[in-house]
């Protein structure tokens, strides 16, 4: 199970270190599908 964790917080990190303050609020929608996908990875994980 530690692994299944390491995995899902890299995911996430990588999401909020690279992702983060990127978008203006306007341009939110063009990311939400790539979030949702990367949750769905992390729930397949």
């Amino acid at each position: 199970m530690s692994n299944h964790n390491e995995i899902s917080s890299f995911i996430w990190n990588v999401c909020d270190d690279v992702l983060r303050g990127l978008f203006k609020q306007h341009e939110y929608g063009y990311v939400i599908l790539p979030f949702v996908v990367l949750r769905r990875l992390d729930c397949v994980i």
